[in-house]
């Protein structure tokens, strides 16, 4: 099942109403209890948080978070030493600025 379909099934529930018929839950059920209610909802925002972190995760290069291998800093140093900026070094490398950045603090090519 994906996440978009189990957050709209949850979101139903959370909200009182069947998501297979679109009925509302008689007042006595178990889906109309407090308790029930508030850990639905909380599974809602957990769903929620989880999709974002998934769209922002596709949004960033795909190296990101990736351990660097040796090779990896020789052509880093190697470039930035050439004169590439920051932004070249991030689109060659599949990684964020950030990431360029602490790499070349972590060998004192730039200041902390």
């Amino acid at each position: 099942m994906e996440q978009a379909q189990a957050l709209a099934i949850v979101k139903s529930l959370a909200n009182g109403v069947d998501p297979d018929s679109g009925e509302v839950f008689p007042a006595e059920g178990a889906y109309q209890r407090p308790q029930t209610v508030r850990a639905l909802y909380t599974a809602v925002e957990a769903l929620e948080r989880a999709a974002q972190f998934e769209r922002r995760k596709q949004q960033l290069p795909a190296k990101t978070g990736e351990p660097w291998t040796e090779d990896e800093d020789r052509k880093l140093l190697a470039s930035f030493d050439a004169g590439n900026t920051l932004g070249e070094l991030a689109m060659a490398h599949q990684r964020t600025q950030t990431g360029i950045r602490a790499r070349l603090v972590k060998y004192g090519r730039l200041a902390a």
